[in-house]
């Protein structure tokens, strides 16, 4: 973890809210994708239909190969309100011993990486692999918001950082996560 200030500034820069991850207004919209990033359930077909076809389109013709499980590939935000998309793949949950955790907090650097690099200065994740992948809520807000405070320590170009939750139990477990790691760094 960065020095406790770094960190404490960095987690400043983060919110955990209930929403619609399609409808936010940011610089990068990250989406919790499949490695084929031909879109699917969740989060990744919800932010497919938003789009438009040509979301799916430019999927095919740029990563014709897809992504691996916790990298992340760029593309344009084609109807979104956001410029650009992130797509992150993230573990699917095995138990917890086959790497997920070093995988999910891939996702999240390589993401905060891969948008600051695009020249986004705002940026919203969803709760990467809580879905039809398994990741527990509590774990994953752990790994989440530890990998975003260490990452947004370097970044400073990264102003806002929205992790947007479907429901309201999500955005409890995530919000006591930041608030614990804030006093965790006071």
């Amino acid at each position: 973890m960065p020095a406790s200030d770094d960190a404490r500034a960095a987690l400043e820069r983060v919110e955990c809210v209930r929403g619609d991850l399609c409808a936010e207004r940011t610089d990068a919209i990250v989406n919790a994708a499949n490695s084929s990033l031909r879109g699917g359930g969740g989060v990744d077909g919800a932010l497919h239909r938003a789009a438009g076809p040509g979301l799916l389109r430019e999927c095919v013709e740029r990563h014709p190969d897809g992504c691996p499980t916790g990298e992340a590939r760029l593309t344009a935000g084609h109807r979104l309100a956001a410029r650009h998309v992130v797509h992150a793949v993230g573990p699917v949950w095995r138990g917890g011993g086959q790497g997920e955790e070093e995988l999910l907090r891939s996702c999240y650097r390589s993401s905060l990486r891969l948008a600051a690099a695009a020249g986004a200065r705002t940026i919203a994740f969803p709760a990467i692999s809580t879905g039809a992948f398994g990741y527990p809520r509590e774990e994953a807000a752990r790994v989440a918001l530890a990998a975003l405070a260490r990452e947004l320590a370097t970044l400073p170009e990264i102003e806002r950082v929205r992790v947007v939750l479907f429901d309201e139990e999500a955005r409890a477990i995530f919000e006591r996560e930041r608030a614990r790691l804030l006093a965790e760094h006071a």
